[in-house]
């Protein structure tokens, strides 16, 4: 009946670690990342849990004739923040990961 204390130990470990990833989880979505284009004209918000927060966009960049132009410094603007939310993301999430090599795992 060794085996079942050991395998007790592995199960307190194993909620220990969920405890810890809830934890990061949370503290992630706290975190607010921001991504600017257009030389800070356009600036996005985004969480760490990749949730658009804000949108602030400097009324100078504002030209009815060239619509495409502002909607193009959105997408930069957000795609910027996204990359640093998925980045910050990884670097969180990825030490409860490190050293099992699980596929799709952070």
């Amino acid at each position: 009946m060794r085996g079942m204390g050991n395998m007790q130990g592995m199960m307190k470990q194993m909620q220990k670690m969920q405890k810890k990833m809830a934890e990061a989880q949370e503290e992630l979505g706290e975190k607010k990342l921001e991504g600017t284009a257009g030389g800070g004209m356009v600036k996005v918000v985004v969480s760490g849990h990749k949730e658009v927060l804000e949108v602030n966009i400097d009324p100078s960049v504002i030209d009815p004739e060239d619509a495409e132009m502002l909607q193009d410094l959105i997408v930069i603007a957000t795609n910027e923040a996204m990359a640093k939310a998925e980045e910050l993301t990884n670097s969180t999430m990825g030490q409860f990961t490190k050293g099992l090599n699980l596929p799709g795992m952070f």
